[in-house]
């Protein structure tokens, strides 16, 4: 069956908006040689700490791959344990499952679909090496609790800022709120670097270089650089072996190119502006929605600056269309391509093979029955918010 034609670009999300001064800086690469990890990752990494107003930014091959260094900063391996929300991606939880530790998860705030502070402390364990808040659809977690809780038992947090490039919580920018920030720079979020790309934060010097090791293979050089750490000379004098190395575990290849990163650092200085008229359309397709029989719209945190990645809503008890249903009309019969973000992770099959299973998160379970993402980028016209309004109206009649 044919969706209706319409002239509206009304996917999921459209990133990967790029113009002329992306052309130009991948020009610039492509004609210096197109360096593997040279100073156009240096120069987005800088600029990126800077936006965050952190100490330390560095990039990776993706936010999953970005989220197992930050892991491994963090000390979690086998025997250990990750908090974690169960309304995520699933890489935010198997980026962890593959240094071995189990994975608890944590029930949600059924206003945000974040990880819900409340239920959090009765799951820490002598185990628990880090907590992992996802900042859902462009809103910050609670932080400021999850903090304090996270402080009193000496746990690390790593925020999955996937969502969240320029989001905000207290004053302060995703990315600079917990030991380690995570971001993804896929095709589909707010900012992008040529289709994947990854960034980890941090203010710690130790936990800086502890990623900046794994990112490369755990390899040192004579001098270091700004990909390897220095040789130890006293315990390898240089003498004139300049091209010794030294290997201090079994690390990874998960770096940046220069053509990403040249990419990046546009996107960058457009992030606000891009984040801005996210925010623009979401005001206004809450304000056509409003008073809408059987629609909950999404809640805005006042402690934060929400940055609408994805534009979550759900579908009250009352509502005379399940979920499934009226996510099948919306894309047949109007062209909206709404999305299911996302499936309980515990839910899914090898989290089940590991004794996960129905009624641990019994929020999420229930919000996942009633929640759908419609489209919000900023390719989107005031036309097409009204059009996906009226939408949405016509189907809880």
């Amino acid at each position: 069956m044919e969706k209706p034609k319409i002239k509206f670009e009304l996917e999921i999300s459209h990133g990967s908006i790029y113009g002329p001064e992306e052309e130009a800086a991948l020009l610039e690469v492509l004609r210096a040689g197109a360096p593997s990890c040279g100073k156009k990752v240096k120069q987005f990494e800088q600029a990126f700490a800077a936006y965050c107003g952190v100490r330390y930014a560095l990039s990776c091959t993706s936010a999953t791959t970005g989220l197992t260094l930050a892991g491994i900063a963090a000390e979690v391996g086998a025997g250990s344990e990750v908090i974690t929300t169960p309304i995520s991606w699933i890489a935010t939880a198997s980026a962890f499952s593959v240094l071995g530790a189990r994975l608890v998860f944590c029930d949600v705030d059924p206003r945000t679909l974040n990880l819900d502070p409340d239920r959090l402390e009765a799951l820490i364990s002598p185990r628990t090496k880090a907590i992992v808040p996802v900042h859902l659809a462009g809103q910050c977690a609670a932080m400021d609790r999850i903090m304090a809780i996270a402080r009193k038992h000496g746990v690390a947090v790593i925020e999955d800022c996937a969502h969240t490039p320029g989001a905000e919580y207290l004053g302060r920018k995703a990315g600079a709120l917990g030991d380690l920030g995570v971001f993804s720079f896929h095709q589909q979020k707010n900012m992008c670097t040529l289709g994947e790309g990854g960034l980890v934060t941090t203010d710690s010097r130790e936990l800086f270089e502890r990623v900046l090791s794994y990112r490369s293979l755990c390899c040192r050089t004579y001098g270091g650089s700004d990909k390897y750490l220095p040789i130890d000379e006293a315990k390898y004098p240089m003498g004139k072996e300049y091209w010794r190395l030294q290997f201090d575990d079994i690390g990874y290849n998960f770096r940046m190119i220069d053509a990403q990163a040249a990419v990046g650092s546009e996107q960058l200085k457009k992030l606000d502006g891009f984040n801005t008229r996210r925010i623009r359309l979401a005001a206004r397709l809450t304000e056509r929605l409003r008073g809408a029989p059987g629609i909950l719209l999404p809640w805005v945190d006042p402690k934060g600056k929400h940055v609408f990645h994805f534009y979550v809503l759900q579908l009250a008890d009352e509502h005379p269309r399940k979920k499934a249903d009226f996510m099948w009309e919306l894309y047949v019969h109007k062209g909206i391509k709404a999305w299911n973000h996302y499936m309980p992770i515990h839910l899914a099959e090898p989290y089940r093979a590991q004794g996960h299973k129905e009624g641990e998160c019994p929020v999420a379970e229930k919000a996942h029955e009633r929640f759908l993402s419609l489209p919000i980028h900023p390719r989107l016209t005031e036309e097409a918010i009204d059009y996906m309004a009226d939408c949405v109206r016509e189907l809880g009649r």
